[in-house]
């Protein structure tokens, strides 16, 4: 698979890419603190000496870790016209992102996710969102600036990366893919429930094992690595994708093209949170496909990546120079 292959040279082909991203965002917003006692009112934890820390999340995610590797990210998203649309904006502005693709609606609310941690332990989650699709007004302006973007060219990909809130309604999907054909501009997509089945035509379909599950109304388990892959292939042939990746956590990774399947197991690590590793997946793989690599190599790097990230506790970004290092290690000596 990697006989030949120059990681350093790969992983300089990055910084010439430009990627579009596509989807919802959100802020993931973590309380760190910690646990010694229980509340006399409820058998409940009580967190003290919480710390609060913001982060970009969803989509804007994606845009973090192609970022990381040295390309481009030119993310499109809708957010509202609210206090937290304000922190995102902020937030973006701190990491140095581009706002050029972002729409504000006052007619929507900003997604927040709450994570309460203490000792590195996920306690409890609260999510603040509305998952509407958006309005034909937002949608026309929305497909205004995603078009004029893709045509003004210089997008190597396209990635969407659907977190089922809204943004990705089933007309920017398809008006998307129409677009990105017209320009021959490859789409990989992280996809979620509701539109699963839209996404048609693209080069690289990546869901993960339980969105697998739900989508082609499956029952097997994760190790069945024969059936997973006989399902996949016959839903790739039916949806006319090029090639499907499919993340499978601890199973590693499997991916299937032209009627054959690769099935990479997972690198042995400490794992902290799997949280965000989705977005490091599509957005490695999105790169290495655009560098020429096959999709066999492609699922590689990306298992490599994702896993990486799991050791972190919170959503964090790929680190470029270790996976490259890793990568140098763990192929050049397979």
């Amino acid at each position: 698979m990697f006989e030949s292959t120059d990681f350093r040279s790969l992983f300089s082909q990055f910084t010439n890419q430009k990627v579009l991203i596509i989807g919802d965002v959100m802020i993931d917003t973590y309380l760190w603190g910690n646990v010694t006692r229980v509340s006399p009112e409820a058998p409940v934890p009580i967190v003290s000496g919480v710390i609060e820390e913001n982060r970009l999340g969803g989509a804007a995610n994606v845009a973090l870790n192609v970022k990381a590797m040295g390309a481009v990210p030119i993310l499109c998203s809708v957010i509202g016209d609210d206090e937290r649309g304000k922190l995102f904006l902020e937030l973006m502005e701190e990491q140095t992102l581009s706002d050029i693709g972002l729409i504000v609606d006052n007619h929507r609310i900003t997604t927040q996710k709450t994570r309460i941690i203490s000792n590195n332990q996920h306690l409890l989650r609260v999510d603040e969102e509305m998952d509407l699709f958006l309005s034909k007004r937002v949608q026309d302006h929305f497909l205004e600036l995603i078009i004029n973007l893709l045509e003004s060219g210089g997008i190597d990909a396209i990635i969407f990366q659907d977190y089922d809130k809204g943004v990705l309604a089933p007309r920017v999907i398809s008006e998307v893919i129409t677009a990105a054909d017209r320009v021959s501009v490859p789409i990989l997509v992280d996809p979620k429930f509701r539109s699963f089945d839209l996404y048609r035509k693209v080069k690289l379909f990546k869901p993960n094992f339980k969105e697998l599950l739900r989508g082609l109304n499956l029952d097997i388990q994760k190790h069945e690595i024969q059936k997973i892959s006989e399902a996949v292939i016959d839903y790739q042939k039916k949806q006319e994708i090029d090639t499907v990746l499919v993340t499978l956590s601890e199973q590693g990774i499997l991916t299937s093209g032209d009627g054959t399947y690769v099935h990479i197991p997972a690198v042995v690590r400490d794992i902290a949170d799997v949280s965000g590793a989705g977005d490091t997946v599509i957005s490695v793989a999105a790169l290495c496909m655009v560098a020429g690599l096959d999709a066999p190599a492609v699922a590689a790097i990306s298992n490599l990546a994702g896993g990486q990230v799991c050791e972190k506790a919170g959503v964090v970004s790929v680190d470029s120079e270790k996976l490259l290092a890793e990568s140098l290690h763990h192929f050049k000596s397979s």
